[in-house]
């Protein structure tokens, strides 16, 4: 028998109550004693379980059951005691209610095999049950874990496509989707494996999710991280900075997939879960629309992520170069001169000022270098300003 006890114990709430009858007390006090014999659900003898046996007073005495799960408690004064079985986690232990008469031997071999089926058909059914919910569970974990090495396979030959060349390409992109649809096909064997009432659907949702986003299938990667959301709502305690991702990698694949609107309701309820990282979503999510080169689109959130993080140099930069996008022209006399958006200078210097030895410092320093060659009426002096020490 397994050290593991079904939960079906937990079942059995009431305490059996044996209050031995036995002959007048003998002139002896404290050699009285329990002993009998432990047996388990299937009717065999139970090794090494835990006794305990406590008197009215609160004295207590432990042992185990030997191989033949005998056991005995001696030297007991007399009184009635609580015999209790102490079961493998997580099931509480049994208790018994016995007398001790002194210079006696009190019996007590509890039958674990009898006890439940005195619960009749409802307790054999719930053992049952937990049977089948402990198979699904082992199950779960390893389409889980085959699903979980899959997937660093298909982040590798993502970033294998990436850099592949041109004649390669077409066996990189099909060695991606290969793995991306074996990923995807773990990761649903793992929720059809889950036990009925699992807590960790929504954490299945989401790596399916991401195989479907790393394998840039976006409708089907859009519509896990959906059910990752709902799932995720119905537990309380994961109304955080975990929900808010959920929400933030959906507005991902929504606005990588032209999505505008949909994708700037998922950041917005990323924000709203999460306000601390409120910048953070709104930076994501210009970030997604200028990487689909919808600049005009990212100029809003990436205003909100720098308003709401002032000290990101990347939002600065990608604000600087979103608002080109209002650039126009202006005639003036026979020449047409350049009209810059509102801020589009200022957010380049403030890229400068805040990642002036970095690349996005760089990038917005050329930005700047670029405007004024083409005559933007940009001041010398803004591009090469000092560096604070």
């Amino acid at each position: 028998m397994k050290r593991m006890v079904k939960t079906w114990v937990l079942g059995l709430a009431a305490i059996m109550a044996l209050v031995c009858l036995l002959a007048p007390r003998a002139a002896a006090q404290g050699d009285g004693s329990i002993t009998g014999q432990l047996f388990d659900v299937a009717g065999k003898p139970w090794a090494e379980i835990g006794m305990q046996a406590v008197s009215e007073q609160g004295a207590k005495q432990e042992t185990k059951t030997d191989k033949d799960g005998n056991y005995a408690f001696r030297n007991l004064r007399s009184g009635v005691y609580t015999l209790f079985v102490i079961l493998p986690a997580p099931n509480p232990p049994y208790e018994i209610k016995c007398r001790v008469q002194g210079g006696q031997e009190t019996k007590i071999s509890p039958n674990f095999k009898e006890i439940v089926g005195k619960q009749g058909a409802e307790a054999a059914e719930q053992v049952k049950k937990q049977e089948e919910e402990k198979k699904k569970f082992e199950g779960m974990k390893e389409h889980f874990a085959a699903a979980t090495a899959l997937l660093e396979q298909e982040k590798a030959a993502k970033a294998e496509l990436q850099k592949a060349a041109p004649d390669q390409r077409d066996a990189a992109k099909a060695k991606l989707l290969d793995l991306s649809t074996q990923t995807a096909a773990e990761f649903t064997a793992a929720q059809k494996a889950a036990p009925e009432k699992d807590t960790n659907q929504h954490l299945l949702w989401a790596k399916l999710g991401e195989a479907y986003d790393v394998g840039g299938r976006n409708d089907e990667a859009a519509e896990a991280y959906k059910q990752a959301v709902t799932a995720a709502e119905a537990i309380p305690s994961l109304k955080g900075p975990q929900l808010a991702g959920y929400y933030n990698n959906l507005g991902n694949v929504l606005a990588r997939a032209g999505k505008v609107d949909d994708a700037k309701a998922a950041y917005t309820k990323s924000a709203e879960v999460d306000p601390a990282n409120a910048a953070t979503a709104w930076r994501n999510f210009g970030i997604s629309l200028y990487n689909a080169n919808r600049l005009a689109d990212a100029i809003e959130p990436l205003q909100k992520a720098t308003e709401l993080d002032p000290k990101n140099a990347q939002a600065f930069y990608l604000l600087g170069a979103s608002l080109l996008m209002k650039m126009t022209t202006k005639r003036v006399g026979d020449k047409d001169q350049v009209q810059l958006a509102p801020g589009t200078v200022e957010a380049y210097q403030k890229a400068v000022d805040l990642d002036p030895n970095g690349p996005w410092g760089a990038q917005a320093k050329q930005g700047l270098t670029d405007l004024q060659a083409m005559g933007a009426g940009i001041d010398a002096k803004v591009n090469m300003k000092k560096k604070k020490s």
